[in-house]
């Protein structure tokens, strides 16, 4: 690796900025669907809910959160009517979240943005920058086991082993 004199590259701060557009722009394209009411939280909850029912608590673990903060998102989806709770007919100290009709449109709603601004990403840059951008965010994710094993379950891009 080249060694510099000068101030370091922000990568970090380039990475949040990415980010941060890539959410605007899903909320956008969301609200033209006639879901204006986006939250960060809404794209991993509900397309883990879209598999099936999920508890409380492996939402939370999943999300990367407390119990606590998953039970606000939970909350949150029931407020407007995307998800319910019900306790597991197995153990019924277990509370499960389950999507709604309304809910499951959503969740295809959010899956079909994601989708599409994947698409429309691979489509600007060539396939040689693609497979070094993802080279470059699994460096990033090295060594948090958590976060490693999900994206070893992300297909790399074509020509990438």
């Amino acid at each position: 690796m080249a060694q510099t004199s000068g101030p370091p590259y922000r990568f970090g701060d380039l990475l949040a900025l990415a980010r941060l557009s890539w959410v605007r722009q899903m909320a956008e394209r969301l609200a033209r669907l006639g879901y204006a009411d986006y939250r960060r939280s809404d794209a991993m909850a509900l397309r883990m809910l879209y598999r099936g029912p999920v508890s409380v608590g492996r939402l939370g673990t999943e999300l990367g959160v407390t119990r606590q903060a998953a039970r606000k998102v939970i909350d949150g989806l029931e407020q407007r009517d995307f998800a319910r709770t019900e306790r597991d007919v197995q153990d019924s100290r277990v509370h499960n979240v389950i999507l709604t009709s309304a809910g499951a449109a959503y969740a295809r709603a959010i899956s079909d943005v994601i989708y599409a601004l994947n698409r429309e990403f691979c489509e600007r840059v060539d396939p040689a920058q693609l497979a070094a951008a993802d080279t470059v965010l699994r460096a990033v994710i090295e060594g948090d086991s958590t976060l490693e094993a999900t994206a070893a379950q992300i297909q790399r891009p074509p020509g990438q082993t």
